[in-house]
């Protein structure tokens, strides 16, 4: 039976990000710095290829892929854009740090939500219900593999959901130009909803020093919710 792989990659530095703000669905461009840095990571490691590219809605997303990808053609799929924050939308935190409301957002409330925005939970069903989506239309037409450009918030709530080794979402935090590769075994997919993460990305030559990263913090949380022991089993 074939596996199908998702390649998902956080867009490059955008204005807004440099500036600290909220960018949600405002149409920040990618930086000058965001695009030189997209392109010395190209440089320094490997970017897969895929069947299939794919991108949020968002121009700083399209764009990151155009980046990495210049000849390919992506599909935008709406589901997995970035959260929508309303009223704060292109705000600072400075700006916010005293609305009750974004306090009550800021300590982690599910159903709380910015003033014309998004909650949590919502942002978290739209983005499974578009990765499910993505995942059954490559399994319908039998592309093996798959390019996702999208924001760092849409991969933390698409790995947390899914990802093995299971780990919460603040341990699939990835840098702009980062981001990882899925494996879905279709058997699998079919039990559970479960796919192997299995590399990040942009892949580093060997030889080259990995530091101490994302999976490996991810793995140990894994390993301590399993109950690894000290002599290898599980309990």
């Amino acid at each position: 039976m074939k596996s199908y792989t998702i390649h998902l990659i956080r867009h490059g530095i955008c204005e807004g990000n440099l500036e600290g703000r909220y960018i949600g669905r405002t149409q920040s461009p990618l930086a000058q710095e965001g695009i030189q840095a997209l392109l010395e990571l190209k440089r320094k490691g490997i970017y897969p290829e895929a069947k299939k590219y794919y991108a949020s809605p968002c121009v700083r997303c399209v764009d990151t892929l155009k980046v990495l990808y210049p000849t390919a053609d992506p599909e935008v799929i709406l589901e997995l854009a970035e959260c929508d924050f309303g009223d704060w939308e292109n705000k600072k935190a400075e700006e916010l740090k005293n609305d009750p409301k974004f306090v009550a957002w800021m300590n982690g409330g599910q159903h709380e939500a910015p003033p014309n925005g998004e909650s949590s939970i919502v942002f978290m069903q739209r983005v499974c219900a578009g990765f499910e989506m993505l995942v059954k239309n490559m399994m319908m037409t039998g592309d093996e593999s798959a390019v996702l450009v999208t924001h760092g918030g849409v991969i933390m709530t698409i790995l947390a959901a899914y990802g093995l080794p299971r780990a919460k979402m603040t341990d699939w935090m990835c840098e702009n130009g980062h981001g990882y590769s899925m494996r879905i075994d279709p058997m699998l997919w079919g039990h559970g909803m479960a796919a192997e993460v299995y590399q990040m990305l942009p892949i580093i030559e060997q030889g080259e020093k990995r530091e101490y990263s994302v999976i490996d913090i991810a793995r140990e949380a894994a390993d301590r919710a399993y109950g690894q022991k000290e002599d290898g089993k599980t309990e």
